[in-house]
């Protein structure tokens, strides 16, 4: 049987590739390879919305900073192992999780976000402000249709 591969350099926008978008520390028998629906989700994510955070972050705050990747897609497997909610949004690639460098930044990222969404008019599934420990990132969903916009703060 031949081993199923993806092009882990394939842009997904000018500045994200799909290896970012689907790096897991989670080693699985299905090597967590997502469908070609579940790019197009990614592909959205980045062109519609990642390309934005960074563009407007940048402009505000930074010179070139990239828009960091904690986890995009993931395998059922995947998701599984880390624990992630059986409708999680990452499982059809309508989600990641952007790391956040401490409190200021994740709130400077959900205000561009929401920003995002009100200048363009276009809706959002979720935007989750999180924190275990010392570690900061936003849970950012956008589903191709029946979005909530819901918005919450989880910080344990």
């Amino acid at each position: 049987m031949n081993k199923v591969e993806i092009k882990k350099e394939m842009r997904l926008s000018e500045h994200f590739t799909l290896g970012e978008l689907t790096k897991t520390s989670y080693h699985t028998n299905d090597r967590n390879i997502p469908s070609h629906v579940a790019i197009e989700n990614l592909r959205n994510l980045c062109e519609g919305w990642l390309e934005d955070l960074r563009y407007s972050y940048n402009r505000l705050y930074g010179d070139d900073l990239p828009v960091i990747i904690n986890s995009g897609y993931r395998s059922k497997e995947v998701n599984m192992r880390c624990g992630g909610s059986a409708t999680s949004n990452h499982l059809t690639g309508c989600a990641v999780d952007i790391r956040c460098m401490g409190p200021e930044q994740q709130i400077r990222y959900a205000g561009i976000l929401l920003d995002i969404a009100d200048g363009t008019r276009r809706d959002f599934d979720e935007l989750i402000m999180e924190k275990r420990g010392t570690t900061y990132w936003i849970h950012f969903a956008v589903r191709p249709k029946e979005n909530r916009r819901r918005i919450r703060c989880d910080m344990r």
